[in-house]
This record gives structure tokens, sequence and C-alpha cells, in this order.
């Protein structure tokens, strides 16, 4: 017992450490976001003697904070969409139709997870201006359902073989063909590894940063990652405003990780056990 007891408080305290090691970026962003320049450069550990919160609302003008979130939102909410879509019918069918052919398109897709992006940049740039998408948030939602398919098939390709069969044939007695199968019976039993599927897709788009400075030239267009960038000037960096603006961008990812966080661990457990 007092083994046991040492052994679960030293975990308590590790993770304990750990949690506070984790949270000290965020805590100095955000403490040095309500400071002066001349503040933040005399102590950046020090606590802001006065809370400067126009700091937020210089930020919010800068970066065209309501424009670069609707931005943000279209390519996620599409990009998301479009990659639980295919992946889901795509991951579905290779599930349950066995052979040879099935196996190697399905290893196709696990081996595209192996290439590095950067690898494909360039390739991908001229692809997307050759396809007239360049230069789109339309275009680049696209790009990310090309680019997000295949982690997404291989969670539902996983988490499929743990439905039973016999829920489709009782379906195909009743009268349902394939598809009318998959979205009335299948698709609503897919729900915790969709919701996976759909945070970790939201937290990759809304984060990323060389993508949509690649495919994006007109400032009206920027995501808000992309428009965060503009505030870093050659010759003048307003460190306060750039916390600021980057404590705006961070805080829905946060949120809705925070609040989805269960559903993630037990989708990706039970979507790669069960594959």
């Amino acid at each position: 017992m007092r083994l046991r007891k040492g052994a679960s408080l030293f975990i308590t305290l590790f993770l304990t450490i750990g949690a506070i090691i984790s949270f000290f970026p965020i805590y100095l962003a955000i403490i040095n976001s309500l400071k002066t320049q001349g503040e933040m450069f005399a102590s950046f550990t020090a606590l802001p003697t006065k809370l400067h919160f126009e700091n937020y609302a210089h930020a919010f003008k800068q970066i065209n904070l309501l424009g670069s979130t609707i931005n943000s939102v279209i390519v996620s909410v599409i990009g998301i969409g479009g990659i639980i879509f295919c992946a889901a019918l795509a991951g579905y069918k290779l599930s349950r139709t066995s052979g040879r052919l099935s196996a190697a398109i399905f290893s196709l897709f696990i081996a595209s997870m192996l290439v590095p992006f950067h690898s494909i940049m360039i390739p991908l740039t001229r692809m997307a201006k050759s396809l007239h998408v360049s230069g789109s948030t339309y275009g680049l939602a696209l790009i990310y359902i090309g680019l997000g398919v295949n982690m997404a098939i291989f969670l539902y390709h996983g988490f499929v073989k743990s439905i039973p069969r016999e829920l489709e044939e009782a379906a195909r007695i009743d009268g349902c063909g394939e598809f009318q199968t998959f979205f009335r019976i299948i698709f609503p039993l897919l729900l915790p590894i969709t919701v996976t599927i759909a945070i970790l897709d939201f937290l990759w788009i809304w984060n990323d940063f060389l993508l949509p400075l690649l495919m994006l030239t007109d400032s009206t267009k920027y995501t808000l990652i992309l428009s965060t960038n503009t505030l870093f000037g050659e010759y003048n960096k307003e460190w306060s405003l750039i916390l600021a603006a980057l404590v705006l961008t961070a805080l829905p990812v946060i949120i809705i990780y925070g609040f989805f966080q269960k559903f993630i661990m037990q989708g990706i457990a039970e979507g790669a056990i069960k594959g």
C-alpha cells in the first residue's frame, strides 16, 4: 500500500510539474500582452503594474480580427467537412471490402502519411496555380481536404471494424441501399471518432501558417494566423500587440480543445487499437 501511494504521489507530482512547465509560456504571453513595451523589456516575468487592455483593441484593428476569423472559419469548416465526408465513406468501404486491391489502396493512404509536407510543397503550389485554386480561401480548404484524408481514413478504418456487420445486414433486409445504410446506421455510430477527427483537424487547420502563406496573396483573404504575422515588421516589432494578437488567436483553440479533449483521447484510442 505504501509503495502504491508513493508511486501515485510521484506521478501526481511529475504531472503537476509538467503542467506548470507547459502553462508557463501561456502565462508569460498573457501578462506581457497587458503591459507597455517599456514594462515588458524592463522585466519579462513581472506582473503588469497596470492592465493595458488597449493592446487588445489595437491588435483587433491591426490584424483585422473579424475578417481574418471569418476566413479561418470558412477554411476550417469546409476543410473539416470535406475530410469527414470523404474519409468516412472511404474508411467504411475499405474496411468492409476484403481483397488485395482494397488492402493496396489502404496501404497507399497510410504510406502518404509518411511523406513530409516540405517535399511536396513546390509541386503543390504549382498544381494549385494550374487548377486556379491558388489565392482563394475555398481553394485552400480543398487542399486541406486532400492533405487530411489519409489520417482520417486510417482512424475510420479501424473504428468501423468495431461495428457489427449484422447491423448492415438487418438494414439491407429492411430495404436500405448502401448509402442509406451508411448514413442512417453506420455514420451515427462513428460519432466518437468523427469528433476526434474534427477537433484534431481544426487544431491543424486553424494553427497552420505555412500553407496559407504559400497559397494566399490577398491580405483580405488572410487567415487569422497569417494576419498575425503582419505585426512582425522588418525594423519594428511591437511585442505587446503581437502577444495580444497571439492570445486572441489561440483562445478559440484552447476553449474547443479543453471542452472536447475526452472525445479526442477516446477516439484515437479506439480507432487505433481496433484497427
